[in-house]
């Protein structure tokens, strides 16, 4: 009887430690600032309304390790519901920069494009609109990135 609590208390920090072990790797890797996800824009507005939209302190979410803002209580429970689907691509860095370097590049949140489904956030900023070069050869640095994001990740 005691083997069975000990392996299942094993068994419980095992995988306490592993989500621990997630949360700092998304910490120390995504685009935060102060562990806030996009500056505190709104992730699930992008999707809902198709704009950036600054979320409010009062309707943040705490999920693995980042926290995000949003503008509504609807837009909090649907990403609530499906974060993966509302989360920018890259951990939120530049989707250009990604693809052209595998580098992690800050973002001006409200400079964006919704491809299949995902959010992909762009440097812009003193005349260099990274979204106008992705968009010039978007199949090719979207491949690129998705075989560097893993590298970095990881």
């Amino acid at each position: 009887m005691k083997s069975i609590f000990l392996l299942a208390a094993i068994s419980i920090l095992s995988i306490s430690a592993h989500a621990q072990d997630a949360s700092g790797l998304r910490k120390k890797h995504f685009n935060l600032d102060g562990g806030l996800a996009i500056s505190g824009y709104d992730p699930v507005a992008y999707f809902t309304q198709n704009k950036a939209v600054k979320g409010s302190k009062d309707l943040s979410l705490y999920h693995q390790g980042v926290t995000y803002y949003f503008s509504s209580a609807a837009n909090k429970e649907l990403f609530r519901s499906n974060p993966a689907k509302y989360e920018p691509e890259y951990g939120g860095w530049c989707a250009y920069a990604m693809g052209e370097k595998g580098e992690k590049v800050s973002i001006d949140p409200e400079t964006f494009k919704i491809v299949n489904g995902k959010l992909y956030l762009f440097y812009n900023s003193f005349f260099n609109n990274t979204l106008k070069s992705w968009n010039k050869n978007e199949a090719s640095l979207k491949a690129k990135a998705d075989a560097n994001w893993p590298k970095i990740f990881h």
